[in-house]
């Protein structure tokens, strides 16, 4: 798998507490150079990014970040703040306790609506993985397909771990076949985000794959890796 086809994946992301906005120029700038899937950044940076990139590439953002325990109410504003604001995609965290108490429909019309919000916008739907029994992860999946969003997501990589091989596998084999998949947290080498995508991830939620590319001083037509 080439260089620019692994990127061509990539969330260039940086969602720090501490990122300012030359950082943030900084990841947009990365962004637009190596030709990413977008950049993931905090929604109060949206809109200055969506005017410095000027269409050059998607602007991500997240909602009910990063534990998820917002109100359906406060998700569906930050999601059409988001989206006012010019942001393309949007990745909002699940309420856990929902999931921990057996509120399936809760969960179900929580993401329904975050999706109505969106209004055409992508929508991916973080579930936090490591917190998951896999019976929940499975649920999940049958949540987030019956709700029409466009992803599900392993992690925030706010919480005790990120990606795994196998929960790609588990979700590749549970989500219905309109819901693509995010691998987040942790990825920190090439090997391991071309794994991801072999295993079914479409998408890549990381900044080190491009720190990566950028120590090797290798830029997106160089080939193989």
């Amino acid at each position: 798998m080439d260089i620019q086809n692994i990127l061509g994946h990539v969330d260039h992301t940086l969602l720090a507490q501490d990122a300012g906005w030359e950082q943030i120029r900084q990841i947009c700038d990365d962004g637009m150079r190596y030709h990413t899937a977008s950049v993931c950044i905090p929604p109060s940076y949206v809109n200055q990014a969506v005017s410095y990139v000027q269409g050059r590439i998607k602007v991500c953002t997240v909602i009910g970040f990063p534990n998820g325990y917002n109100t359906t109410a406060a998700k569906v504003f930050e999601t059409e703040d988001a989206v006012k604001n010019g942001a393309e995609e949007i990745d909002m965290v699940i309420n856990i306790g929902w999931l921990k108490d057996g509120k399936y429909e809760e969960l179900l019309e929580e993401i329904k609506a975050v999706k109505a919000a969106c209004g055409g916008k992508t929508l991916k739907v973080i579930i936090e993985t490591c917190l998951l029994t896999e019976e929940e992860k499975v649920k999940m999946c049958g949540i987030v397909t019956a709700a029409g969003a466009d992803y599900i997501k392993t992690s925030t990589g706010f919480s005790k771990a990120g990606a795994a091989f196998e929960d790609i596998s588990l979700f590749s084999a549970h989500v219905g076949k309109n819901v693509k998949i995010k691998a987040a947290g942790g990825i920190s080498t090439l090997e391991d985000g071309v794994k991801f995508l072999e295993l079914g991830a479409d998408r890549l939620g990381t900044s080190r794959i491009v720190k990566l590319v950028k120590a090797g001083g290798r830029l997106p037509d160089t080939g193989e890796y």
